[in-house]
């Protein structure tokens, strides 16, 4: 693997990190109260969260492949 792609691969991932979290904590209001993240807990919000985390990083690999 080049440089480059390392460096691509890690901004990918951050962005996934960063526009999954809002996308999360924009909708926790209206999510039910299991599905919500407590500090410092391991719990179902912490997978809801993962998960948008993770819906969004194969939206960006995907938008990539397309270009």
């Amino acid at each position: 693997m080049s440089k480059q792609s390392v460096v691509v691969n890690l901004v990918e991932a951050l962005l996934a990190i960063v526009l999954g979290n809002v996308v999360y904590f924009l909708l926790v209001p209206s999510l039910p109260a299991a599905a919500r993240h407590h500090r410092f807990h391991t719990d179902l919000g912490t997978l809801v969260d993962f998960w948008f985390c993770l819906v969004a990083y194969g939206l960006i690999r995907t938008a990539r492949k397309w270009r």
